[in-house]
């Protein structure tokens, strides 16, 4: 039998080969407090996904059915499938899309969010500010006519 380990490597105990790591990264320093929550999100058809917001700590997600648009600030909008995942830092960095990707079928994601202490875990984002952090979004891709 093979032995696998964590991407972190050293000092972590050898996976299973049933065991498949989707996603390794490392997430900012957690302060004392801090506390966590799992959701399940089911969009039916079409749907635009929670309006513009942030996390006051990281989020990591997997699509398990369909595909959602996910787009950070300053980073391009892209389709994450069904077996993928996805993480995003929090913090001060705006969420713009969570949508159902798929016109004709309904798409499923899991997200584990981790919450400063006293911090809600959606901050909702308003006109003004989305206005004024304009210039941090990525370009929106065009479609031609």
């Amino acid at each position: 039998m093979s032995e696998r380990k964590s991407a972190h490597g050293a000092g972590e105990h050898s996976l299973p080969p049933e065991v498949k790591v989707l996603q390794d990264v490392k997430p900012p320093f957690l302060p004392e407090g801090a506390s966590g929550m799992t959701i399940l999100v089911e969009w039916p058809p079409g749907h635009p996904g929670a309006a513009p917001h942030r996390h006051s700590g990281p989020a990591f997600g997997y699509v398990m059915e369909g595909a959602i648009r996910f787009e950070l600030e300053g980073e391009p909008e892209r389709v994450i499938k069904a077996g993928e995942t996805f993480w995003e830092p929090g913090g001060d960095v705006i969420h713009y899309q969570d949508g159902n990707a798929l016109s004709d079928a309904p798409s499923t994601f899991i997200v584990t969010m981790l919450c400063a202490p006293g911090q809600p875990m959606l901050i909702f984002v308003d006109d003004d500010e989305l206005a004024q952090r304009a210039h941090l979004r990525a370009p929106r891709p065009t479609t031609s006519s």
